[in-house]
Parts: structure tokens; C-alpha cells; sequence
């Protein structure tokens, strides 16, 4: 196990050294370690959507449009219907069809 400052101490739970605030210094590493790998894998996730919506704009198809379809299919149904009315309401009270 390694070593964090002076002030360690044994965990008895979880076998693992504590630091003097009482945190388990090998548990934590790992769980950055994890994160670090997943933004890692996210940000490479979003350049390879970028790029899909680079290349459907190429072939003439309106990423705001995709993106919005996107986000309405991801939602539950009554919710699409309920931001559909809303939306309409709104617009009529700005007098726009």
C-alpha cells in the first residue's frame, strides 16, 4: 500500500492506509484514475460526434435541426408533448404562428 503523509493510520474496514483526516488514499486514486479514463473516453466521444455532424452538414442536413431531434428522442413522449404545447403557447402569447 502507499504511503500518504506522517499522520497515517491503519483502516481496519477496508485494509487500506488512512491519511490524518481519515481518508482512504488508495481508494481515492483509483476513483481519479477511473474518472481520468472516462473524460478521457468522453472527449474522444465528442469529437467523433462532432465529426458525424460535420459530415451529415456536408451532405446537406441541418445540425440544429439533428441535434434538437436528437434531444426529443432521448425524451419521454408526454414530455415532448408538453414542451410541444408549451412552446406553442408561448408563441401565441408573443402573436407569432
Amino acid at each position: 500500500m502507499e504511503l500518504v503523509g506522517q499522520n497515517e493510520e491503519p483502516d481496519e474496514k477496508a485494509g487500506e492506509i488512512v491519511d490524518g483526516e481519515g481518508i482512504a488514499a488508495e481508494q481515492l486514486g483509483r476513483f481519479i484514475d477511473r474518472i481520468e479514463r472516462l473524460e478521457e473516453e468522453k472527449s474522444a466521444i465528442a469529437t467523433n460526434v462532432k465529426e458525424v455532424y460535420a459530415e451529415a452538414k456536408s451532405q446537406g442536413f441541418d445540425p440544429k435541426i439533428m441535434r434538437k431531434i436528437v434531444r426529443l428522442r432521448t425524451m419521454d413522449p408526454h414530455e415532448v408533448d408538453e414542451e410541444e404545447a408549451m412552446i406553442h403557447l408561448y408563441k401565441q402569447a408573443l402573436g407569432m404562428k
